[in-house]
């Protein structure tokens, strides 16, 4: 079963006509980083069930609006000191000698779990800015 959707193009761009490119911009800029923050809040709850020296948590890092493509974005990822964003990808996938370490698939869950909270904090936002 598949649905098409019409006029949302039409739509977008009354939006920007009635309020401005700049303005919706600025709009879905405060809540990208509303949505982050949900994310990076979740994606630490996982991360907390099998911390060690709490590096990881520490680095999780949330990147300012940028377009990619055609789209805005913030991309969440991990800077520091300690270089965690080299063994995340080991944490979440597993490796050969240890298929599944404890924090197999946090970021996965982190994602399906705050998917809700996500929308809602993107439809709030919106809500306030316009």
């Amino acid at each position: 079963m598949s649905v098409e959707v019409t006029g949302l193009n039409k739509l977008l761009k009354e939006i920007e006509g009635r309020y401005g490119k700049d303005n919706v911009q600025r709009v879905s800029d405060r809540a990208l980083e509303k949505g982050a923050e949900v994310f990076v809040r979740e994606l630490k709850s996982q991360f907390e069930s099998f911390k060690d020296t709490g590096a990881s948590l520490r680095e999780i890092t949330v990147s300012k609006p940028m377009t990619i493509g055609k789209e805005r974005a913030i991309k969440v990822h991990w800077k520091g000191p300690d270089n965690r964003y080299r063994i995340i990808h080991l944490n979440e996938f597993g490796t050969v000698k240890n298929p599944n370490p404890k924090g197999k698939g946090a970021i996965a869950r982190a994602m399906r779990n705050a998917e809700n909270a996500y929308r809602a904090a993107i439809v709030e936002a919106v809500r306030r800015g316009l």
